[in-house]
């Protein structure tokens, strides 16, 4: 066990870690050259085109230092807000992590939150400073910065360059050095902690585990402590490039372990893995149900498609266990799932792999957040979808969730993102300079206001010199309304939104402007109108489609040009009572993106 280190990279996004993971794996020989290729260990199509690690990896790699053998086991982290759950049960599985930090960007905010993780869990953290081969590299200013941050030693602090694996060789030795070796019982009841789990469509679900305490052996009768399910022991391995199977995995070590679960809901990230003939009753301190924090109904674009998005909804959930889904009818479109993602990106790669991996092509309606409904009679309804809201005269008061958004940007843009906050009803709490060069803001927001297209926003007002995290704090009283939007008289429910009372009118105007330009023109007038239970806040026309019906008449009285308009005007009042309006895909898409 003295030989045996785990440790892991955080670092913002795209600060380099997917690169100095390669350099790690090429330096110890772990890789051949022929099998290597860049991201190397992300390998979704999906990974390497967004340049961001979505499902986080594990690894072992063996180094020799000073006449010794020693196994590392890097357990990768995925670097994006909305994986933050999952970071944090990886970094409980280690005993260090590398810090790493971008030469030309410095410090940005999931730095400053992931550092935070790391030192709730205890962690040893070494400071690397990459991309030092870069022009833009401010070597010393950034090393201030890390001094600052964590008050280590100058001296502490490695340079390295992912790109060309300069200091790759001091890292490893840093690693060996530093980080402290696994403690625990080989002899104890087994106690061990699942930080991921993947899809095999031939084994099942595996299962990545680290053990604490006792020993897991190949054939054992497992039992996982949150289910209370118990599972034999199939096969049991470390995690090389390919998984190798082992005959057991003992203390301190990261390994594997096939049971052949079909059912993604039997397998949750955080929970703790013991022997059923002599178990150890204690959970691992941590443990949490993951929580969808944004909702969006996925419906296919033909119904007779349903079945099959079904299918790959199924097969999508085992290969990540944070989307949960549940049946939803619209009078719309159809039948479709109402899904709950843990973030804005989380929902964006859903339906990326969607559209990939099943070939399926989907309509997403507008996402929104869950709201906490109070009656009248003090019954509490939990409300994912607009159609859930109960009616306005039998609510006593809404409750929407908040955040705590942390943004680090240049003095200079100060003002902009004051104002975006603001204007989002965001509450400044407070304002630090991390460096001359450097500030941190610190607001409480509401979730819904996030929604939309705030980082969009950011990015632009900055020029995408802001870097941008957050976490929930709970929920708070506010003036919730349901807004809908009618066509002749008749709700589309699909377009129906839970919004502030004070953006309602505003937002109202904007949707029914968008649907003018996309719907098509009928032989009857359409009226589109935004509404507030009974009072109509926004209305445009979309007039109709005429034929010159007085075409044929030359010369003579008037009135027979007006007996053939009144009589065209029967017809299309007839017709309009009869007329159904259709929705172009189109539009529903055009809520998304509404601009400002």
């Amino acid at each position: 066990m003295k030989n045996i280190r785990n440790f892991c990279i955080i670092a913002h996004i795209d600060h380099g870690k997917s690169t100095l993971a390669d350099r790690l794996l090429q330096a110890t020989n772990t890789i051949s050259d022929r099998d290597m290729m860049d991201q190397v260990l992300d390998d979704m199509d999906l990974e390497r085109e967004k340049g961001i690690t979505i499902k986080s990896h594990a690894i072992q790699i063996n180094h020799a230092h000073k006449g010794e053998n020693y196994t590392l086991n890097l357990i990768d982290t995925p670097g994006h807000v909305d994986f933050s759950y999952e970071v944090s049960r990886a970094l409980a599985a280690c005993e260090g992590a590398l810090l790493l930090v971008d030469a030309t960007q410095g410090i940005q905010a999931q730095t400053i939150s992931n550092l935070y993780l790391a030192i709730d869990n205890d962690l040893e953290i070494i400071p690397v400073i990459n991309k030092i081969d870069m022009d833009g590299a401010m070597i010393e200013e950034v090393k201030d910065q890390i001094i600052e941050l964590i008050g280590c030693k100058p001296e502490e602090i490695l340079l390295a360059s992912g790109r060309t694996g300069l200091g790759v060789e001091a890292i490893l030795e840093a690693i060996v050095e530093r980080i402290p070796a696994p403690k625990g019982n080989p002899d104890a009841p087994l106690q061990a902690l699942i930080f991921d789990s993947v899809f095999n469509s031939f084994r099942g679900i595996i299962v990545y585990f680290r053990i604490l305490n006792g020993t897991l052996r190949k054939g054992d009768k497992v039992k996982f402590v949150s289910t209370g399910q118990e599972y034999e022991a199939d096969e049991v391995g470390i995690l090389k490039l390919k998984p190798e199977p082992k005959q057991e995995v003992t203390t301190g070590d990261v390994g594997y372990l096939i049971t052949g679960i079909k059912n993604a809901k039997e397998v949750k990230v955080g929970d703790t893995i013991t022997i059923a003939s002599n178990p150890n009753p204690e959970m691992i301190k941590g443990f949490e149900e993951v929580k969808a924090m944004v909702f969006a109904g996925i419906f296919p674009v033909n119904t007779d498609e349903f079945e099959e998005l079904r299918e790959c909804m199924d097969k999508l959930q085992l290969n990540d266990a944070s989307l949960s889904y549940e049946l939803e009818t619209s009078q719309a479109l159809g039948f479709g799932f109402r899904c709950g993602f843990l973030g804005l990106l989380h929902m964006e790669i859903i339906q990326e792999r969607l559209e990939r991996e099943f070939n399926q092509t989907v309509i997403t309606t507008v996402p929104n957040v869950s709201f906490i409904a109070y009656t009248t009679r003090g019954e509490k309804i939990i409300v994912n979808n607009p159609t859930e809201m109960p009616d306005a005269v039998k609510t006593d008061r809404i409750e929407e969730p908040f955040i705590k958004a942390q943004i680090i940007t240049k003095p200079e843009y100060i003002g902009n993102i004051m104002t975006l906050c603001l204007g989002k009803r965001g509450i400044l709490l407070n304002q630090s300079y991390l460096t001359q060069t450097r500030v941190e803001l610190i607001f409480e927001m509401p979730l819904t206001e996030i929604v939309f297209d705030f980082y969009d926003k950011l990015k632009s007002q900055t020029r995408g010199y802001a870097s941008f995290d957050y976490h929930p704090i709970g929920y708070r009283e506010a003036d919730i309304v349901k807004m809908d939007i009618l066509l002749n008289s008749d709700k589309v429910d699909a377009l129906s939104a839970l919004i502030h009372r004070g953006r309602a009118q505003d937002f109202g105007r904007k949707l029914c402007e968008k649907l003018k330009e996309l719907l098509p023109r009928q032989q009857f007038q359409i009226a589109i109108q935004a509404a507030i239970g009974a009072k109509v806040i926004a209305r445009e026309n979309i007039s109709a489609m005429r034929k010159d019906v007085t075409a044929k008449c030359y010369g003579g009285d008037i009135s027979r040009k007006r007996k053939l308009l009144e009589k065209q005007k029967e017809g299309k009042k007839r017709m309009r009572q009869i007329g159904n309006v259709e929705v172009p895909q189109e539009a529903f898409l055009a809520v998304l993106k509404l601009e400002d």
